[in-house]
């Protein structure tokens, strides 16, 4: 794409996203979500593919750049198809569309960006929704659930507060206690099994799907936290690449109500 070519995508897909709320109400019957993609534009396309939107409703997790060979392929794809399909297709916010909040490494989509783009893009993408509920049970969000009162507040959290940090950088752990220590080494909020039971049952949810953390187990907390990753950035931690698939019509209780696909 030229420039203005994708002056004008920005600035079409922000008037969109600026009528969507931060927390998406999941309607219809099939959904398919869609871990972090990170460049990986080939995993975008096979599940548009397999899933095209006029048969099902798409949720993507976050991290659509950066860490693979064709970010921006992958992102200006994603953007566009959000404008082919607005009610069908909806992209969350990562830790790597936080821009706007905070400078992060690796940033290459980014740091490829002349100062314009960088900033149209920034600006853009610091108005992607932050989670996902459907009725059945299901919450759909980038990394952790957010300590906020109620469900709805989600969709009122700021770009750069403490409750944005848990819920694009949060990560679990198979521990018992709520709030954890930080990681020494990236600086992530840590999260154990209190904390999630406790949030799931404030936000009256069964299961969560994430993505992420590709070195968390795709399992945890008794098969009520599912981590999907749709990227073949890391290969070594996750060897395959999966969506998960949920019919919003039949009740979930674990991850063992959804359908795991490898594409």
């Amino acid at each position: 794409m030229t420039g203005q070519e994708i002056r004008k995508l920005l600035e079409q897909v922000g008037q969109r996203l600026a009528q969507e709320p931060g927390l998406i109400h999941l309607q219809g019957s099939e959904v398919v979500f869609v871990g972090d993609t990170h460049g990986d534009f080939e995993a975008t396309q096979l599940v548009i593919e397999r899933h095209p939107p006029k048969e099902a409703t798409l949720v993507f997790l976050g991290d659509y750049v950066d860490r693979g060979p064709k970010s921006s392929e992958n992102l200006n794809f994603l953007l566009q198809l959000k404008l082919d399909y607005p009610d069908k297709l909806f992209l969350l916010m990562g830790n790597h569309e936080g821009r706007k909040a905070l400078r992060f490494y690796p940033a290459d989509f980014w740091e490829s960006l002349e100062p314009e783009l960088h900033e149209l893009y920034a600006e853009t993408l610091s108005h992607l929704p932050l989670a996902a509920v459907a009725p059945n049970g299901v919450i759909a969000l980038h990394g952790a659930l957010p300590d906020v009162p109620e469900l709805e507040d989600i969709g009122q959290i700021k770009l750069g507060t403490d409750q944005w940090y848990q819920i694009t950088w949060g990560d679990w752990q198979e521990e018992e206690g709520e709030i954890l220590e930080k990681d020494a080494f990236t600086g992530r909020p840590q999260f154990g099994q209190g904390w999630f039971e406790k949030l799931m049952a404030r936000f009256g949810k069964q299961v969560l799907i994430r993505s992420h953390q590709p070195g968390a187990p795709q399992l945890m907390y008794g098969g009520r936290c599912l981590t999907i990753f749709t990227s073949s950035a890391y290969r070594l931690y996750v060897p395959q690449r999966t969506i998960a698939l949920a019919d919003l019509e039949r009740g979930v209780k674990t991850a063992a109500d959804l359908t795991i696909e490898v594409i």
